[in-house]
């Protein structure tokens, strides 16, 4: 009976120990899919990190680019002003020429064909020495 209660020691030992090797088993299995998990959350956190950071960035770029827009059209049309009154000066300036050539423009031909045509030699004062 001893043997016969030694044996079965052993198989209840063997048990226990087969019992706790599957316990260790299924904790370790159990442990995996906690990590799993966790490497799963967190390569979706770095990812909405990296959705989020894109976001602000496009949304930032597009408030600057707002701005230069806006600060833009605001200086240019101060030039736009400003080229618009050179413009008309200028037209204005040429407007007036051409009404003086317009009306002494015949008499500013005459003299220049008088001074061609008269020829008034003249021998000048002073002498150079070469």
């Amino acid at each position: 009976m001893n043997r016969s209660h030694n044996a079965n020691a052993n198989a209840n030992q063997a048990a226990q120990n087969s019992a706790g090797i599957q316990t260790l088993l299924d904790a370790e299995r159990e442990a995996q899919k906690i990590v799993q998990k966790a490497r799963e959350y967190r390569t979706k956190r770095v990812k909405d990190a990296r959705s989020e950071a894109q976001k602000e960035i496009e949304d930032y770029r597009k408030q600057k680019d707002e701005e230069f827009q806006k600060f833009e059209k605001e200086h240019s049309s101060g030039n736009k002003a400003a080229e618009e009154q050179a413009e008309k000066d200028t037209q204005k300036e040429l407007d007036s020429i051409k009404e003086i050539g317009n009306k002494q423009g015949g008499k500013v031909v005459d003299d220049l064909v008088k001074a061609v045509m008269e020829v008034h030699p003249q021998v000048p004062d002073k002498r150079v020495e070469v």
